[in-house]
């Protein structure tokens, strides 16, 4: 099979020197495009900036901010079999970019911001599509109802669940994984690297079992 895996953070730019991010280490996203090589498939990696080496037999995409993400995982979306958005993409970025360094003053400073465009919300919504789709959930509280309603809202096959402040820049983590088809499963803490092989086991069986059901 074919898998697509985005990981890391997005940069929003603020200036020419500064930009919003977040913590996200890409280790897990990382993980599952390993995981998912060494079981035999192919893998498209679309990465943030992270200080991880990609998997060398996979197509490895840098991006840096949001709309370079957007781009990249609609380009390659349809050519995969199962899109799994693990990255941490900003949810909000400046409105207007400065073209010169902004330079301190004695008074505050604002910053208005604007929605990113929702890469998992627009995979969701298409028509007709081919691929299994997964998204991540990173949350700090009422993880499970959450990671539900973001499931449904989004019109996902899968969403994997964790506590963000467990899992952010660790090499940890524990999972909730649910299943449009009301099906959970839960993984106790584990290493990344562990957590990933039993995500990528538990993604072809979803896959196999969909794709089983359209040949009927």
């Amino acid at each position: 099979m074919r898998f697509l895996v985005t990981a890391g953070p997005t940069r929003e730019p603020i200036d020419p020197v500064r930009y919003i991010s977040n913590r996200s280490s890409g280790k897990m996203g990382y993980a599952i495009a390993e995981a998912a090589l060494e079981a035999g498939h192919e893998v498209i990696l679309i990465s943030g900036p992270v200080k991880l080496d990609p998997p060398r037999d996979a197509k490895f995409v840098l991006i840096s901010a949001s709309d370079e993400m957007f781009d990249a995982v609609h380009r390659h979306a349809d050519q995969s079999d199962v899109c799994i958005l693990c990255a941490a993409v900003a949810d909000y970025k400046p409105a207007k970019v400065s073209p010169a360094k902004i330079k301190k003053h004695a008074g505050n400073l604002s910053l208005e911001l604007i929605p990113t465009r929702d890469i998992l919300d627009s995979l969701g919504r298409r028509q007709n599509r081919q691929f299994l789709l997964v998204g991540f959930a990173a949350e700090t509280n009422d993880v499970e109802q959450n990671a539900a309603q973001k499931l449904h809202a989004k019109n996902c096959d899968i969403m994997v669940a964790n506590d963000a402040r467990l899992g952010m820049e660790s090499d940890e983590n524990e999972l909730i994984i649910l299943f449009r088809n009301g099906e959970m499963r839960r993984i106790s803490r584990a290493s990344k690297k562990i957590l990933a092989r039993e995500l990528v086991n538990f993604f072809l069986e979803f896959a196999t079992k969909r794709l089983t059901k359209k040949m009927r």
